[in-house]
């Protein structure tokens, strides 16, 4: 069932959204070389703490973690541990809060002092993914129009698309309907309705597709060795189009 939301729970929605937007925003000084992960995850849940709210992360599913951090070929999913972010590196940083029952999810990729060329353009490629993606959600529209715009704009760019871990409904739960892929045909699945709160968040390899998952259960990554970037919005869909929920106080 996809759950269509008020006004009132759209703004509760909003709120959990911008504690996650503030965590990134806050830790955005310290991911650079030299840094601990873990400290990290321990900064950001100090952070999400403080404004009232609960890591939504930690212990969903048994994660151990407030963060998911994905290093270079990892792709989503990273738990935080005591290793140390290097010069050249890019760093995916997923984060979930939720307060008075309502849930944020938000993502970005950083990266970690000079990185190359290539790893830039992918960068630059996702972040354009997503933001091409959040164009198609709007009233009228279908769910897959969103992931055809994503897949469209990777692969003319010569990337991948994950195919195995998808974006979603959001609201009351973490994860709601409808899955919401990052690749496929337009016009198919759910019609885009006035109220419906999606996360999108393309995954997009600079190699090939295939994903493989380690023996922690958790940290997925790309088969074939290659690097992996990942951007998220949470946003709602309104009668004047998507309305980004997680956007950034400092850099939009």
């Amino acid at each position: 069932m996809v759950n269509i939301r008020s006004e009132k729970e759209i703004q509760l929605i909003a709120d959990s959204c911008q504690i996650v937007a503030d965590t990134l925003d806050m830790l955005t000084a310290q991911v650079k070389p030299g840094v601990k992960i873990s400290d990290l995850d321990k900064l950001a849940e100090e952070f999400i703490v403080s404004k009232g709210a609960r890591p939504a992360f930690k212990g969903y599913m048994g994660f151990p973690a407030t963060l998911c951090v994905s290093v270079d070929d990892e792709v989503v999913h990273g738990i935080p541990t005591d290793r140390y972010l290097e010069e050249g590196q890019i760093v995916g940083i997923d984060c979930g809060a939720e307060k008075e029952g309502y849930y944020g999810d938000h993502a970005r990729t950083f990266s970690i002092g000079k990185i190359s060329d290539s790893k830039q353009k992918l960068m630059d490629i996702t972040k354009d993914c997503l933001l091409i993606g959040i164009s198609k959600a709007k009233p009228g529209n279908y769910v897959s129009d969103i992931g055809h715009a994503i897949q469209s704009l990777a692969e003319s760019n010569g990337f991948s698309v994950v195919r195995e871990l998808v974006g979603h409904g959001i609201g009351s739960s973490l994860h709601e309907e409808p899955q919401v892929p990052n690749y496929g045909n337009p016009r198919q699945g759910y019609r885009l309705t006035e109220g419906m709160c999606i996360a999108i968040e393309p995954m997009i390899n600079m190699g090939n597709k295939e994903v493989m998952t380690d023996s922690d259960g958790w940290t997925i990554r790309t088969k074939d060795g290659e690097v992996s970037a990942h951007f998220e919005h949470t946003i709602a869909i309104t009668s004047n189009g998507p309305k980004i929920l997680s956007k950034s106080r400092l850099y939009g």
